[in-house]
């Protein structure tokens, strides 16, 4: 209440430096990140490293040694690339982990100042107030009916109040402050705290696979079970026909790498973790990597309405006194207005953190000559509560003068004030009139009662109804792009606000919203069964009078409707609802700690707009992710039957491709699908589809059957070639040249083509990604090189082509993908006449 708060100057600034040079720093540490040792021994145990190390020893065994060395080259290839993908994924990670931190407040040189939980050193001065956690364990020196919920130390639900001359005076690191204010010095910081001593058991905490983890999953641990079988077929094969066991092995080796699809895992991880990096820098805060692939599924976006339709900067726009019924602006306020004014800022925090509180203290300072906060002392508060809420505070000065004030939902005032019939009408009457404006209104009153006995919940007061104090918030200028990015990308948007429905639908209107019209309070949806319940939120846009268990079934319910739910909010009352929501997003300027807790994603300058950025970038890398998969399957089906067709049908040069010519594609196709679909810009076409069905299997038919037969058009071609090149009685290893130009060139088709299945590979090429021109470059060279230098061109068994051969061959190629732009076309076309 007074400026120097409560006579607390804090550490100085030399004494915080000493004290982090003493104690460190505020984090616990148990859990160790993973580093590159734990990559490089989780690296060791992977399929295709294991079959390299297989191959390179039996290539040693049996005297091939340029073969095994250039295999051990590929192993120490294929490690950088995947050791810098996990680098690359684990910096994002870190950068997204020091942005979600928890901040807190301090008094440090006698100034309110917020730092990052970190931060906080023994002997700070920390202040923490209702929905917040606290960071360290402290004594507290100073407490305004401060209530704390232990329940992650205790395990009991109810919160215990606390205070500087109980027994119980001491706060806890990961506790959370239920209600009221407390000013604590620190006692412990990081591994010392009460949590820290036992935090061994949050090394314990998992968590869940997503369900498209789990489909991905699944689908290599298929491929690792077919390659197994296949293995062992071609093995038993290839050694009834030599009875040469290495050579065998050797071969059944090679297919089994084909089959292999292990830049599916990789590409996964990338594009969840650079994905929340690029979020990141949006102002987005990811805390959850599943959030990133579910942000493209959103079909319902919940969103409060203070600082989130709206600025969020109350004014004191009107008040209206029951005694001279009249609305007035606070300027033209008289005796008995002021009176108002005074009474309501009384029935504020003393240290106002809430927007309307900060402007009636505001208010009260520009109509008092003569300050009193100073000398009254809060002996007594009742925190928020009750439905609909309010909440009282208990001053007194040193000659004992009191002062009882109280502000709320005007019902709530209403209901507990002696008002007669005509009175309660007035009132409802000015409430009525201010409202259709789009005006946030309370009720304020005052009690007389005597004695020290407090009563044990406020509404047992005896109050004076004394009248109304309204604030303005204006929309937000963007807000109404904002709605209709969100209804053109087919998300239906529902307001859930404590606010009464009046001002709600007022300034609903004005900004445009869909189904301004219709409202429903909490109490009414409270008394809804479920079935009435799951109807009612789908046909009903504004909740209004909303209370924590009221936004709790609303988000319930639409998840009953198959709905992917996003949740706005800031407050402790948002807890339960934001963990709910399959999104829940906090925001990072007024979100209290619960709020960000409880969430998935903060937005870090509270606004709403940024989260159609986030659902475009969702949909992005969740299209990007199926592009590069599907790429992965179309090419892999190719090098799988060319390696088992010749031997399986006995064909003349039955080992057309051996290890060395498997990995070398390999390498090929993991930076292709990693790096060039991960850096593909969105589609233009992407914000205005429908959200994707969450239930959608990742692999479903209609998509895998266009890679399926995509590579079985590409294995038509590279066996047209082969068989092309046997009628020309070329040699095995003219054969292979050709067989491996086919499928270098059709790769690099693939990837241009596969850019998009729905627009043109000449739209696609005008799309901003070096990355494809830097890929291909550096495909083609070596290539050339493959090809052409004598030394490669030997060692991988080739021959080099007349220039008549390497037309024909990358000819082929081009036309066993190309067709797959007809299909295109003839998708557009399809489009265009449904639309029309």
């Amino acid at each position: 209440m007074s400026t120097n708060n409560f006579n607390i100057n804090g550490l100085s600034s030399e004494q915080v430096l000493i004290a982090r040079e003493k104690y460190g720093k505020n984090t616990l540490n148990y859990k160790q990140e993973n580093n590159v040792l734990d990559d490089i021994k989780t690296l060791v145990k992977e399929p295709m490293i294991i079959l390299l190390f297989v191959a390179a020893l039996i290539y040693l065994i049996s005297g091939n040694t340029g073969d095994a060395i250039f295999l051990a080259s590929a192993i120490i290839l294929v490690s950088i690339i995947s050791l810098y993908q996990d680098s690359r994924s684990r910096n994002a990670l870190q950068k997204l982990k020091k942005l979600s931190q928890p901040h807190c407040k301090v008094i440090r040189n006698g100034n309110v100042v917020e730092i990052s939980s970190d931060d906080l050193v023994v002997g700070d001065s920390l202040m923490v107030e209702e929905g917040t956690s606290i960071t360290a364990d402290a004594i507290i020196v100073h407490s305004n009916d401060f209530s704390v919920n232990e329940s992650i130390l205790t395990g009991e639900s109810l919160s215990v109040f606390k205070d500087k001359n109980k027994e119980d005076n001491l706060i806890f690191t990961g506790t959370t402050v239920a209600s009221g204010l407390a000013i604590a010095t620190v006692t412990h910081i990081g591994n010392e705290t009460k949590l820290g001593k036992i935090g061994k058991s949050l090394e314990s905490i998992t968590e869940e696979k997503t369900p498209l983890e789990l489909q991905i999953i699944n689908f290599v641990k298929t491929m690792v079970i077919s390659g197994s079988f296949v293995f062992i077929l071609v093995w038993a094969i290839n050694y009834f026909h030599s009875y040469n066991v290495l050579d065998s092995l050797l071969k059944a080796l090679t297919l089994a790498m084909s089959i292999l699809p292990e830049e599916i895992p990789m590409a996964f991880t990338s594009f969840m973790a650079i994905g929340a990096w690029r979020l990141m820098k949006m102002g987005i805060v990811v805390k959850q990597m599943k959030t990133v692939e579910t942000l493209g599924s959103a079909t319902v976006i919940c969103t409060d309405k203070t600082g989130t339709i709206t600025e969020n900067k109350m004014s004191l726009a009107k008040i209206y006194t029951l005694n001279s019924n009249r609305i007035v602006t606070p300027e033209a306020a008289n005796e008995d207005e002021k009176e108002l004014i005074k009474i309501a800022m009384w029935a504020s925090e003393p240290i106002p953190f809430d927007a309307m509180e900060i402007a009636l203290h505001q208010a009260y300072a520009a109509i008092k000559e003569k300050d009193e906060r100073p000398n009254f002392k809060l002996i007594h508060e009742y925190p928020l509560g009750g439905k609909p809420p309010m909440m009282t505070h208990i001053f007194e000065n040193n000659a004992g003068q009191r002062i009882i004030a109280a502000k709320g939902a005007p019902e709530a005032l209403i209901a507990i004030s002696n008002l007669s019939s005509a009175e309660k009408k007035e009132i409802n009457n000015a409430i009525q009139t201010i409202t259709s404006k789009g005006y946030r209104v309370l009720g304020v009153g005052d009690s007389d009662f005597k004695g020290s006995n407090f009563p044990k919940t406020q509404q047992e007061f005896k109050f004076n109804f004394i009248g109304i104090i309204a604030f303005y918030d204006p929309p937000k200028k963007n807000i109404n792009k904002v709605f209709e990015d969100f209804y053109q990308a087919g998300i239906s948007v529902k307001i859930i606000t404590g606010d009464n429905a009046a001002t709600t639908k007022a300034i609903a209107e004005q900004v445009s919203f869909k189904g301004f019209e219709s409202s429903i309070t909490g109490d009414e949806l409270m008394k809804l069964s479920e079935k009435e319940l799951e109807e009612s939120v789908m046909n009903t846009n504004i909740f209004t009078r909303m209370y924590p268990e009221a936004k709790l079934r609303i988000i319930n319910a639409l998840k009953a409707k198959n709905q992917i739910v996003a949740m706005t909010g800031d407050g402790v009352n948002d807890g339960p609802a934001l963990k709910a929501a399959h999104i829940g997003i906090a925001m990072g300027k007024k979100g209290t700690e619960i709020a960000k807790q409880a969430a998935s994603l903060i937005l870090t300058e509270d606004d709403l707009s940024k989260m159609v950025d986030a659902i475009a970038m969702g949909r992005r890398i969740y299209t990007n992710l199926k592009k590069a998969i599907q790429y992965i399957i179309s090419i892999h089906i190719p090098i799988i039957l060319t390696v088992f067709i010749p031997l399986a049908l006995g064909w003349v040069y039955p080992n057309i491709l051996s290890p060395v010519h498997i990995i070398f594609l390999e390498l090929i196709m993991g930076p292709t699908c990693s790096i060039i679909f991960e850096n593909e810009p969105m589609e233009k076409n992407t914000m205005l589809q429908k959200p994707r069905p969450f239930t959608t299997t990742f692999f479903n038919w209609n998509e895998l059957t266009t890679s399926i037969i995509q590579g079985i058009a590409i294995t038509m071609g590279t066996l047209a070639i082969y068989q092309y090149s046997v009628y020309m009685t070329y040699d095995e290893a003219l054969t292979r040249t050709m067989v491996f130009t086919v499928l270098i060139t059709a790769n690099i088709f693939l990837t241009l083509i596969n850019r998009s299945f729905y627009y043109s590979i000449f739209t696609t090429l005008k799309y901003k990604n070096n990355l494809v021109i830097l890929i291909i470059a550096i495909t083609v060279a070596i290539t050339g090189l493959l090809l052409f230098v004598p030394p490669l061109t030997r060692f991988f068994e080739f021959e080099a082509l007349t220039m008549s051969q390497l037309a024909i061959s990358m000819a082929i190629g081009f036309i066993s993908v190309i067709w797959y732009e007809f299909v295109k076309i003839k998708t557009r076309r399809t489009n265009r006449s449904v639309t029309l």
